[in-house]
Formats: C-alpha cells, sequence, structure tokens
C-alpha cells in the first residue's frame, strides 16, 4: 500500500505575470533535473495545499504546482473579469515557457482533470501523460447531477437546506437563482447562500466525513467570492462548447493516461469515468471499489502514488 510522500517545502516561487490584473501564484519542489509534473487544483477556485506536492516522489520530479487565477494565493483572490478556462489553458503555456520545460506530465482531478483534458487537447506535444482522478466533463448533464437532480436525491436534506436559500422564484434553475442573490445587492443573503453552498459541496465530496459548521457560523466575505468563482464557471458551461472534452479526445489515445475513479463519487459519479475510458480505450483505467471525491483515504492515495511512481520508472 503506498502512501503520500514524506512533506516538502518548495525549492522556489515567484507570481506569473499574465498581461491582466491577474498574478498567478506558482511554486516548484522535489528535484530541479526530475521529471516535470503539473498538479492542476480542483473547484474552481480550491487552491493548492501543501499535501499535494506529496503525490510525487521529490527525488524523481520536479513538482510544479500553481494556484488558478483568483484562487489560493493567487492575486487578486476572487477577481472574475479575465479569468476563463481558454485563461487558465494559457497561463499554464506561460508556466512552462518561464520555466524552461519542453513537455510535462499532467496530473489533475475533478475540475483540475477536466483542465487538464483541455490542456493536452491545445497543447498534445507539450503532455508526455495525463493522469486524471474523478473525472469531471463540464457537460450539462454534469453540472445537473450536482447541482439539480442527482444528488439531491442522495442527501436530500442538505439539498434541503441549500433550495430555501434561494428565493421561490429561482428554485427551478438552482445555479441560476445562486447567481441572482449572489450578484444581487443583498448581503445578508448572498453569504447565506454561500454557506449553504459550501455545506452542500461539502457533504457530496465527502460523504460521511462530512462534519457540518457549527451552528450561528456565518459565511466570510471570502467564502462568497470562492462561491461566486465556482458559480461565475458554472453559469457559463465553464467556458467550453457542450461534450467539447469527450468529442476532441481523439488526439489525446497514444498519450500515456491513468484514469483513477471512486466508485461512491456522488460528485462526479462513474458515467464519467467510464465515457472517458470509452473515447481513450488504451488508457488505463482504474475503478476503486470503495473510494469517493477526494484524494484522500488509503485507497485513493494507493492508486495516484502508484500511478506517478510507475511513470516516473518508465522514464
Amino acid at each position: 500500500m503506498k502512501n503520500l510522500y514524506p512533506e516538502i517545502k518548495p525549492y522556489h516561487s515567484f507570481f506569473l505575470e499574465t498581461g491582466s490584473q491577474h498574478a498567478v501564484y506558482v511554486e516548484q519542489s522535489g528535484n530541479l533535473d526530475g521529471i516535470p509534473v503539473i498538479f492542476l487544483h480542483g473547484g474552481p477556485c480550491s487552491g493548492t495545499k501543501p499535501d499535494h506536492r506529496r503525490f510525487f516522489n521529490p527525488e524523481f520530479y520536479r513538482i510544479i504546482l500553481f494556484d488558478q487565477r483568483g484562487c489560493g494565493l493567487s492575486l487578486p483572490f476572487g477577481e472574475l473579469e479575465n479569468n476563463t478556462t481558454q485563461d487558465l489553458i494559457d497561463d499554464m503555456e506561460r508556466i512552462r515557457n518561464q520555466l524552461a520545460i519542453d513537455q510535462w506530465l499532467v496530473f489533475g482531478g475533478s475540475w483540475g482533470g477536466a483542465l487538464a483534458l483541455l490542456y493536452a487537447q491545445t497543447h498534445i506535444e507539450k503532455v508526455t501523460g495525463l493522469i486524471i482522478r474523478a473525472v469531471f466533463l463540464a457537460r450539462q448533464l454534469d453540472l445537473d447531477w450536482f447541482a439539480k437532480d442527482g444528488a439531491s436525491k442522495i442527501y436530500p436534506e442538505q439539498w434541503q437546506r441549500l433550495i430555501e436559500s434561494i428565493p421561490e422564484q429561482g428554485r427551478g434553475n438552482p445555479v441560476q437563482g445562486l447567481c441572482d442573490v449572489l450578484w444581487g445587492g443583498d448581503e445578508v443573503a448572498q453569504r447565506r447562500v454561500a454557506k449553504e453552498w459550501m455545506a452542500w459541496g461539502g457533504q457530496v465530496s465527502l460523504g460521511n466525513d462530512y462534519q457540518p459548521s457549527p451552528k450561528g457560523e456565518h459565511a466570510t466575505e471570502k467564502m462568497v467570492k470562492q462561491v461566486r468563482m465556482e458559480l461565475h464557471y458554472a453559469k457559463q458551461h465553464y467556458f467550453i462548447e457542450e461534450n467539447r472534452i469527450l468529442d476532441n479526445c481523439g488526439g489525446l489515445v497514444k498519450i500515456p493516461t491513468v484514469i483513477i475513479h471512486g466508485r461512491h463519487d456522488f460528485v462526479c459519479p462513474m458515467e464519467a469515468g467510464h465515457s472517458l475510458h470509452k473515447v481513450l480505450p488504451n488508457a488505463e483505467y482504474i475503478v476503486l471499489p470503495n473510494a469517493g471525491h477526494v484524494a484522500q483515504g488509503k485507497e485513493m492515495i494507493n492508486a495516484l502514488v502508484a500511478a506517478t511512481d510507475r511513470f516516473a520508472e518508465q522514464r
């Protein structure tokens, strides 16, 4: 059973200039002369964490993490202008060029996995391999499952709390209803829906491990900005045309790819992983019978670390 590698600190960090108001936080750790790998966090707007460095053997990997626009340590936090999927893909290329990297392994989960596939489709010659966890395909049916008529049937009590935070006239289209509040003028209502949206995401992604916030705890301004960013991408259909990821995977079939999906993932159900594998039949497809959505737990950590170890051994 594989475990996370020991904690390490970055040997280099900087803010990437993007030609816009965004300054993107980038860090490097591990071996400067090792296999370049870029880690793509989920969300949008979740940001990177120190443990994300630990999926990679620091003796063999040059580990690159970055906080996507408006996320984590990137500035300004929560900024939505000039913040689209294409902007994030362009930032990845800026990072690669600034670090003088010819090709790299791309590792992403959930939204980060969707971004990894979109980047690879745009810059196929720059990608040595893909590790995709918790497949999210950014289709309307994926969004509807999470935010309309899917996971709501698994956690109806938590869903009811979210729906009741939205004014009655907006409940038929929850994403739009949430956006109307978040971009409206009622700050109390903004914080109420932000709190319930984050609680909904926590419940669905963590399942039995979810711990509700203490009663009476209010959403912060930072939480409101984070939720706005998630909904900014959702309401714009993630800035891509419908089914773009699956429709454009044909060119990726020769790229070494590992797809890892938990059977108990209720944020991104198994259908998404199965559909991706059908268009990438050469990929190694690993279904974890007891794992959920997040990159935690022995089964998921073992699969992810084993995948990065195999890539290192093959180089």
